[in-house]
C-alpha cells in the first residue's frame, strides 16, 4: 500500500463490552445499557451483539426491547468504568506511536506509516487488536487504508473483531454499489437531497457531474463526492482538540476591558475564528460556550446546548453574545473565549447517542413515546422533532465529560 497507512480503531459495542469484561457472567448474553432500566423506561444507549441478534438496537425504547426479547438484561451506564476503559485503550495505541487521534470515547485513528518497515499493516493491526483483547478483554475492529475516510469505512465492514483493508482501487467494487446513505458522513436528510437529483448509490455520487453537485449540494456535497472517489487528505493530528470534542479560541485583552461594544466586537472576531476552524476540520457542534477571566483572575464558563448543530460565525456569535450579556456583571475582563463543543463531522447532521448526550434523550422519553404511538397510527412522516423546543442548559457538560477531558489535558501537558 503506497503512501500513508492509516488505521481506524473502532471498539465493538463498547459500553456493553466493558460491562461483559467487568462481569464475565454476562458474556454471551443479550445485554443492553439503558437510561432507566428499573422502571422499564428509558432508551437503549447500546447493546451487545447477542442482543442485536434479537432485533434490539440503539435508541429503541426499553419497554419495546423487553417486549421483543423478555430475557434481555438491562443495566444502567457506568461512566467511570467506561472512562477508565477508554483511557486504557488509547494508552495501548500510544504505546506504538504518538500519531494517535481520538475521535470519540471508543474510536480513533493511527498513522502507522513509519511503523511498517519490517512488517505489514495487517500484522500490526492483528497485534494491536489482540493486545486490546488480551489486556482489556475488549473486542475491536480495525480498518486499514491510505486515508481516514477509507479507514473509517473499512472498520465498519466487518464487526466484531474484524480487520479490513480498503484500497482506493477497490472502492469501485466495494464502495460504489452501496446505497449513498451507507456512506460515512451522509445522514437521512442528505441522502434524501441526493435522491432528488438522481443519486442513489455511492457510485452515482462519485461519477456525477461536479457542476451538479456544487450547484445542488454546495461545499459539503463536493467534499462527499471527493470521498466517494476515495480522496481524503486529512492528516492524523495528535494535537487536534477534536479528541476533546470541542473547537475554540480565546484572547487575552491588553487592558481591563469594560466597554460593551468593544467586547461585542471581540466576541465576533473569536466566533469567526472558531467558525473557520470548524470549516477546516469539517465539524459542527450543538454546544456553545464562553470563557471569561476578570481583572481579579476569576475564571467563569457558561454554555448552552442547542437542539441543532452550529458552525457558521453568525450562529456562534449570536449564542455566545447572548450567554455573555446574560451573565456578565460589568466587571473588567482580561480574557474572553468562545468554544463549540460535542462536535461531529458536518456531513453527519444526525444526532449521535453517546455518554455526552444520552441523558438528554432520556429526558425526552414522554415525547418519544407519544411520537412513537402517533407514528404507528398515522405513519412515520406525521411528526418531526422541533429544533428549539428544549430549554437551554447552562454549564451543560456532565461530570464524566469534564473528568475525561481534564484527565486527557493533564496527560498531554
Amino acid at each position: 500500500m503506497a503512501g500513508r497507512v492509516i488505521f481506524h480503531i473502532d471498539m465493538n459495542s463498547f459500553y456493553a463490552s466493558v460491562e461483559q469484561s467487568h462481569d464475565p457472567s454476562l458474556k454471551g448474553k443479550a445485554l443492553a445499557i439503558a437510561g432507566n432500566p428499573k422502571e422499564r423506561r428509558g432508551i437503549i444507549v447500546t447493546c451487545s451483539y447477542e442482543a442485536r441478534a434479537h432485533g434490539i438496537y440503539t435508541t429503541m425504547q426499553v419497554h419495546e426491547a423487553k417486549r421483543k426479547y423478555p430475557e434481555l438484561i438491562l443495566m444502567p451506564p457506568n461512566f467511570e468504568r467506561y472512562r477508565a476503559a477508554s483511557k486504557a485503550m488509547f494508552d495501548i495505541l500510544r504505546s506504538y506511536t504518538d500519531q494517535v487521534e481520538p475521535v470519540s470515547i471508543d474510536e480513533g485513528y493511527m498513522d502507522v506509516t513509519e511503523l511498517l518497515n519490517d512488517r505489514s499493516g495487517p500484522e500490526l493491526a492483528a497485534e494491536i487488536q489482540q493486545r486490546i483483547l488480551a489486556e482489556l478483554d475488549l473486542p475491536c475492529s480495525i480498518g486499514i487504508s491510505p486515508n481516514k475516510f477509507l479507514a473509517k469505512t473499512a472498520s465498519d465492514l466487518k464487526k466484531p473483531m474484524g480487520i479490513t483493508i480498503l484500497r482506493k482501487r477497490d472502492i469501485h467494487q466495494i464502495l460504489w454499489p452501496m446505497p449513498v446513505i451507507e456512506m460515512h458522513g451522509i445522514g437521512e436528510s442528505t441522502a434524501a437531497k441526493f435522491k432528488n437529483i438522481g443519486i442513489h448509490t455511492i457510485g452515482d455520487l462519485a461519477q456525477a457531474p461536479a457542476g451538479l453537485i456544487k450547484e445542488k449540494m454546495g461545499k459539503n456535497g463536493m467534499r462527499l463526492q471527493a470521498r466517494a472517489n476515495g480522496q481524503d487528505n486529512r492528516a492524523v493530528d495528535p494535537d487536534s482538540i477534536y479528541d476533546t470534542k470541542s473547537v475554540g479560541t480565546s484572547t487575552t485583552l491588553p487592558i481591563d476591558e469594560t466597554d460593551e461594544e468593544n467586547l461585542k466586537r471581540i466576541f465576533r472576531q473569536l466566533s469567526e475564528k472558531v467558525a473557520n476552524r470548524l470549516e477546516a476540520k469539517e465539524l459542527a457542534g450543538p454546544t456553545v460556550s464562553i470563557q471569561t477571566r476578570s481583572s481579579e483572575w476569576q475564571n467563569r464558563t457558561r454554555s448552552v446546548t442547542l437542539n441543532n448543530t452550529v458552525w457558521k460565525a453568525d450562529d456562534i456569535h449570536r449564542n455566545a453574545w447572548h450567554l455573555f450579556t446574560k451573565h456578565w456583571n460589568g466587571e473588567p475582563l482580561r480574557l474572553v473565549g468562545v468554544t463549540v463543543s460535542n462536535v461531529v463531522d458536518k456531513g453527519e447532521m444526525t444526532e449521535q447517542l453517546s455518554l455526552f448526550n444520552f441523558q438528554e434523550h432520556v429526558k425526552d422519553e414522554p415525547i418519544l413515546e407519544l411520537m412513537s404511538s402517533l407514528e404507528k397510527k398515522f405513519g412515520k412522516n406525521v411528526l418531526s422533532k422541533g429544533s428549539r423546543l428544549k430549554k437551554a442548559n447552562f454549564d451543560s457538560k456532565t461530570s464524566f465529560s469534564k473528568d475525561f477531558l481534564d484527565d486527557h489535558d493533564r496527560k498531554r501537558k
